[in-house]
């Protein structure tokens, strides 16, 4: 289980960004972080990562802290899925391999290799595995990018904004990925959307961020016209649709 217990961060001569957040987080869940730009996703991702240090608080991983680790062994727990994808060069096999970077140093054993293979097998991207990452589709780059962190073996997948660049037909097919890999896996799976729809259909708890804190927390009952307009500024509508919930906003788009 990922928890985190009363973290505080804040870059130095502004105003604190994260006042005290808790979270918790079970193998084969996915979790939804939900907020305003700037309510601090990022920042706490890059704490959950190592990148930074929080000013005070917990990250425990089956009860033991995180804060301490060595790189290595905090690899061995978490992996990263960026927004912002970049693999220079490199093959689909080849990028994926960087993913076990830190297990082989300088040169991969066969037993790295072999992962890599099932990795690429179970991503279905075996068939494209010595092409360039360039010449690939934005939701095939988003899939090597997922292979490469499940390389890593890790216990957490962190996505930040997945869906962002993606077409709709994409965005379902990376959400619906990281669904099968939490359930297949009993990953932990913590990510960052900005739709809500989309968040209701593939997370398991939600946590909305305001002010430095989880303001709510829950399942897809937490989702109602109060919390968004609380957390988003936007009114909206639940329409129960054949036992499913659609969030409709008062206003144009459908995204926040």
């Amino acid at each position: 289980m990922l928890e985190t217990r009363k973290i505080c961060f804040g870059y130095e001569k502004e105003k604190p960004v994260l006042r005290g957040v808790d979270l918790s987080l079970q193998d084969g869940e996915v979790g939804i972080l939900l907020g305003c730009n700037g309510a601090g996703k990022t920042t706490l991702f890059n704490l959950l990562l190592g990148i930074l240090k929080p000013d005070f608080g917990e990250i425990n991983f089956d009860g033991k802290s995180m804060l301490n680790m060595s790189r290595r062994e905090r690899a061995s727990i978490i992996a990263y899925v960026p927004q912002q994808i970049e693999f220079g060069a490199l093959t689909v096999f080849q990028s994926v391999l960087t993913g076990r970077v830190s297990y082989f140093g300088f040169k991969p054993s066969r037993s790295d290799m072999e992962i890599v293979e099932t990795v690429l097998s179970e991503m279905k991207l075996s068939d494209v595995s010595d092409r360039n990452v360039k010449t690939l589709s934005g939701g095939e780059r988003q899939k090597v990018a997922i292979a490469r962190a499940l390389a890593q073996q890790p216990r957490i997948l962190v996505f930040d904004e997945p869906t962002g660049n993606l077409d709709i037909a994409n965005e379902e097919l990376i959400m619906g990925e990281a669904r099968k890999i939490a359930r297949e896996k009993k990953i932990a799976v913590l990510s960052s959307l900005h739709d809500l729809n989309q968040a209701m259909s593939y997370g398991d708890r939600f946590f909305f961020l305001k002010d430095g804190v989880v303001k709510y927390r829950g399942n897809s009952g937490i989702f109602t016209p109060e919390t968004v307009r609380d957390v988003f500024g936007v009114d909206s509508r639940i329409i129960e649709d054949g036992g499913d919930r659609v969030i409709a906003l008062n206003r144009r788009g459908g995204k926040i």
